[in-house]
């Protein structure tokens, strides 16, 4: 599959210019040519995603944390699903962040995203994220002032609390990268109109009822505001070591042989090898083997 994923890659605006949604495309040409041809494509992908996953367990050394953010039904949860499905779940931790429980609220905004960080070797996958906190909350402030907790003065200016907010991003970010855990960060940029769609077919078809949610509904009459929240989030917070992938989500199959694209691309960027054996090790293996085949 021919395709460059430099064009979906957001590394901040001393590299790319500021970032503007407008700018991104929604939908764009298919990659593959049929169904059968869709599904050997991504499980070509998988495969080599998987190939990759099992030598970074083996080398011990890198984790790799991937974010997933998206307006409802964008396709988050099939994304990680198709993606995934021929990784070992040795090698994967996926965390699903709801609407935060009591004790999350009794800590920092990013504690309950920290706790659940991925050991060396894996892949942390976090459907929806710390990021929630500069974007559901920046659309309605209430839930920081009068759910959060937090001391009065400290929420006094928004516009301050904000700003901190993506300046103590970028620090988490960075510091994770430090630490041998890059950042892999994936905006699914579905359009409004093939939202709608998606929310309708969820009320038409009885079996997919139970996906349906009304606050869906009342959350995309804040589109808007959730374009600038996207819009202002990824532009303070991507970098060249942990960029966005504004991925075009109004078509999942290409959205899922994008992300794939991108997961193996990041991988191949790691340092990553099969531990050596010793010549002793070596020996040792040689002696193991003959006392099986005698068996």
């Amino acid at each position: 599959m021919h395709l460059k994923t430099e064009r979906f890659r957001f590394a901040g605006s001393s590299e790319n210019g500021s970032f503007s949604i407008s700018d991104f495309p929604t939908k764009i040409d298919d990659l593959y040519e049929n169904k059968e041809h869709y599904e050997t494509l991504l499980a070509s992908l998988t495969t080599e995603l998987n190939e990759l996953q099992e030598k970074m367990y083996a080398h011990n050394r890198y984790g790799l944390v991937t974010i997933f953010q998206a307006m409802d039904a964008a396709g988050k949860d099939s994304t990680i699903q198709h993606v995934f499905s021929g990784v070992n779940p040795l090698g994967l931790r996926v965390h699903s962040f709801k609407r935060p429980t009591d004790q999350e609220l009794d800590h920092d905004f990013l504690w309950r995203n920290l706790i659940k960080l991925p050991e060396r070797g894996t892949i942390g996958i976090f459907n929806r994220s710390y990021y929630e906190e500069v974007l559901v909350v920046k659309v309605h402030p209430e839930i920081l002032t009068k759910t959060q907790r937090l001391p009065d003065e400290r929420t006094a200016d928004l516009d301050k609390v904000w700003k901190q907010r993506y300046k103590d991003i970028g620090n988490f970010e960075t510091y994770l990268n430090r630490n041998g855990f890059p950042v892999l960060k994936f905006f699914l940029n579905v359009s409004k109109k093939e939202q709608a769609d998606r929310l309708i077919d969820r009320i038409e078809d009885p079996s997919k009822n139970w996906k349906f949610d009304d606050q869906d509904v009342v959350e995309r009459g804040f589109w808007n505001q959730y374009m600038q929240a996207y819009e202002d989030a990824i532009n303070a917070t991507a970098s060249k070591k942990a960029p966005w992938y504004v991925i075009p989500a109004d078509d999942k199959k290409n959205m899922r042989l994008i992300v794939a694209k991108i997961l193996v691309e990041e991988l191949k960027t790691l340092k990553i090898e099969y531990p050596k054996v010793n010549k002793r090790q070596q020996k040792s293996l040689q002696d193991l083997l003959e006392v099986i085949k005698k068996e």
